[in-house]
């Protein structure tokens, strides 16, 4: 097995379609995101799902000479497929913003964690019950639950524990971590590159009744927002109806923090596309920078 642990696990214009980008020519000079899943807690194949997709939540990001994954869901398969066709052996940073079902599906279907020479960072918060990311990403490998542990994986593999308020440097880009939710004690992420700014918040808590000032800190200025507003206000249902329903809550963070672009993700699985579309319009109604996350959709931050 060639995984191995670090030190710290001791303790522009968006695009949507159905096929990725090409990969950039000058990668020192990017700063682009990839959506390959896009809904929340279970996969949602489907005739109905078709253009925004069914896969649940991972996102890449291109940014200097980086490559940085967001969640393993179910995306990460189909990313994997796509790294797998590449001829230079994969080199990348992934990112959990905490160890639900929809955020790890994808890592035992990962096609380059088994690849001798893929090198991946791996890195998330210990979950509530204590356990680290490399604990959890083993124990959803074991058996009954899957026939492959996750030593079969010949890929060289770092992982590390980390918590809110950490700074990753990696070469000249930062990566800052923000605590979102007490209850599933998930992470948001801010990647910063020269004077571009996007931040991953989807898994923020749907209970709060007011702008949680943490949150907008980790958004303050950026030029993306990838936020978790896109569940029917039924499903985040409040007897005491105080609460902040979730895509008004993007919209109030977006215009709070001045947010350039705000892009709502974590699709509700029961969500089909024309629902999709009609809350797309309901939103735009009320932000206009605003989008629904489609899976192929692209964002190139470096572009103006």
């Amino acid at each position: 097995m060639a995984n191995t642990a670090s030190s710290s696990d001791a303790l522009s214009p968006v695009r949507a379609g159905g096929t990725a980008q090409p990969e950039p020519s000058t990668p020192e000079q990017t700063f682009m995101l990839t959506f390959w899943g896009v809904r929340g807690n279970i996969p949602a194949p489907g005739a109905d799902t078709v253009r925004y997709g069914g896969n649940t939540a991972c996102v890449e990001v291109l940014v200097g000479d980086q490559r940085l994954i967001f969640d393993g869901g179910s995306g990460l398969r189909v990313l994997g497929c796509h790294l797998m066709n590449q001829e230079q052996p994969v080199k990348a940073h992934l990112f959990f913003t905490h160890t639900h079902w929809d955020r790890i599906q994808g890592f035992p279907f990962f096609a380059p964690a088994f690849a001798s020479a893929t090198q991946l960072d791996i890195y998330g918060a210990p979950a509530l019950n204590g356990a680290s990311i490399k604990q959890c990403l083993m124990d959803q490998m074991l058996r009954p639950n899957f026939f492959k542990p996750l030593q079969t994986m010949s890929a060289s593999m770092s992982f590390h524990n980390i918590a809110a308020g950490d700074s990753i440097a990696l070469g000249d880009v930062v990566v800052e971590t923000w605590s979102l939710n007490r209850h599933t004690s998930a992470l948001g992420y801010r990647v910063s590159w020269q004077d571009r700014v996007l931040v991953y918040a989807t898994d923020t808590d749907p209970t709060q009744t007011s702008l949680d000032p943490n949150l907008l800190m980790l958004a303050s200025g950026a030029d993306v927002l990838i936020f978790d507003g896109t569940y029917a206000d039924t499903a985040y249902s409040d007897p005491n109806g105080s609460g902040l329903a979730p895509w008004h809550l993007g919209i109030e963070v977006a215009r709070a923090s001045q947010i350039q672009h705000l892009v709502l993700f974590h699709h509700n699985p029961c969500h089909s596309d024309d629902q999709l579309d009609q809350l797309e319009r309901q939103v735009r109604a009320s932000f206009a920078n605003a989008s629904l996350a489609r899976e192929g959709m692209t964002l190139d931050l470096a572009a103006g």
